[in-house]
């Protein structure tokens, strides 16, 4: 198994994050990885893109060119995201706040309002994770049966606090689709 993803969304949005998470979970797992972050120098506000591999062999490129699948958090990553998506590929849409619908008909478009889901955990600064749980369960890359124990090795000891509701957002993205 080998998963090209690509991640895009505005600064703030916890693009780079999620993709840092993606890979470390990957990782936990016995997963091969690569992960590139793009981000402009406005950093909050304009684009934020993260491009990620995760296989069970060797990867000989880190380069994704053509994505099996794409998050897209906002109206302005929508075309990024489409462009970069194989025929054929997913499609992940946060309908919380994309507005503008796809226009390829040859993609597996597949809503999901991250945000609204966030925000009734109780942040929505957690979109993100909500994303993160629903990719997982649409591409098989990653298992999450452990995220709790994940997370807790992933965040430094002083944000610890951040794991259960992280943890909550995954498994509700996970079981939203």
């Amino acid at each position: 198994m080998t998963e090209r993803s690509f991640f895009a969304g505005f600064g703030g949005q916890g693009i780079v994050s999620l993709g840092q998470i993606w890979v470390y979970c990957a990782m936990e797992e016995g997963k091969n990885v690569t992960f590139f972050p793009f981000y402009g120098a406005e950093k909050r506000g304009g684009i934020a893109r993260a491009s990620v591999i995760v296989s069970d062999g060797e990867i000989a490129s880190p380069l994704v060119t053509r994505a099996d699948s794409a998050l897209v958090m906002n109206d302005d990553s929508l075309p990024l995201c489409e462009d970069i998506l194989k025929p054929g590929g997913l499609l992940l849409i946060n309908s919380g706040l994309v507005r503008a619908a796809p226009r390829r008909g040859d993609l597996r478009a597949v809503f999901v309002d991250a945000q609204g889901m966030a925000e009734r955990i109780g942040a929505g600064r957690v979109a993100n994770m909500v994303a993160l749980g629903a990719m997982a369960r649409l591409t098989g890359a990653l298992s999450i049966t452990d995220i709790t124990g994940i997370l807790s090795k992933f965040f430094a000891p002083d944000k610890l606090g951040f794991v259960p509701m992280n943890a909550e957002a995954i498994r509700a993205g996970y079981e939203a689709v």
